[in-house]
């Protein structure tokens, strides 16, 4: 299934199934992309901790990637709701040496999520390819103009303020139509900027400044994204509204992420950051089979 990283130089202008990526032409015509997660942080809500040493970071990924992931997103800062910022020369501590070690040795797109221009810079220079900024490029004035001046591929989430208060402003009048707006204007921005449309990927951001049933509305209507026209990636994994909904703990909530991620393919979803990538890559592809028509 490694034919979703072959590059093809046509036809690519504005597909809602490829994604320019560097030097990459990712497709997802006919089957989802596995992002795994890998967090270099010591309170992320689901694996703080266990992957702060840079070898055990690189030791992991690799097993992500044999265990079938289609990228690695890596992340020193944690955006779990009420987490503390993190300085910038920290961030850089912690997931630039980690880059550095896998870009020589993964055959999959490394990704760097940082809502911060000179982490996103330096981890581009260290061999990262994907720039996953969770504030859609608002929190830092200069994020967008340090992807323009590279090849990375972007992908614009959404949320609502800063993780220390997002979850105080979980309210909206039309939740869905808002996000939409958002997007939009953010994918406006990024173009503005020099940056071409066939590099983005959008993210609702479900669990960054939504309700219980603002998440569960955003996933019964994933649908309604595909008016960006671009490709929607959805991250639900081991996420509270989940162990809330089922009363599990952060380990226990697979089968209630599988749920997500099988209704997510349904509705269109393209990418599915998680960070069990072989069983979700198992739920993704065969919901995949069920829901889209066979190529040909």
């Amino acid at each position: 299934m490694r034919d979703t990283f072959a590059v093809h130089e046509e036809g690519v202008s504005s597909c809602p199934d490829v994604w320019r990526v560097g030097e990459r032409t990712l497709r997802f015509a006919h089957r989802p992309h596995i992002m795994g997660i890998l967090n270099v942080t010591p309170d992320s809500f689901s694996d703080g901790a266990l992957f702060l040493d840079p070898e055990r970071a690189v030791e992991r990924a690799l097993e992500m990637e044999e265990e079938g992931a289609d990228s690695i997103d890596i992340g020193g800062e944690s955006t779990r709701p009420f987490a503390p910022p993190v300085a910038e020369d920290l961030e850089l501590r912690r997931v630039i040496p980690v880059i550095e070690r896998l870009a020589g040795r993964l055959r999959i797109p490394i990704s760097v999520d940082t809502h911060k221009a000179v982490v996103a810079r330096e981890a581009i220079r260290a061999g990262a390819e994907i720039v996953n900024d969770v504030s859609g490029c608002t929190f830092d004035p200069r994020m967008l103009e340090v992807l323009s001046s590279s090849s990375a591929g972007l992908i614009l989430m959404h949320t609502r303020g800063t993780p220390t208060e997002m979850q105080r402003n979980t309210v909206y009048s039309a939740i869905i139509p808002e996000i939409i707006c958002f997007l939009r204007e953010r994918i406006s921005a990024a173009e503005a900027s020099g940056i071409s449309i066939q590099r983005i990927v959008v993210d609702p951001g479900i669990g960054f400044g939504k309700s219980l049933e603002g998440n569960l509305e955003i996933l019964r209507n994933l649908e309604q994204f595909s008016v960006l026209a671009r490709p929607l990636l959805v991250g639900t994994s081991r996420k509270t509204f989940i162990g809330t909904i089922l009363d599990r703990e952060v380990g226990d909530r697979a089968f209630g992420t599988a749920a997500t991620i099988a209704l997510a393919v349904a509705k269109g979803a393209s990418i599915l950051r998680v960070h069990d990538v072989r069983h979700m890559r198992d739920v993704a592809i065969m919901a995949a089979a069920v829901m889209r028509p066979p190529a040909g």
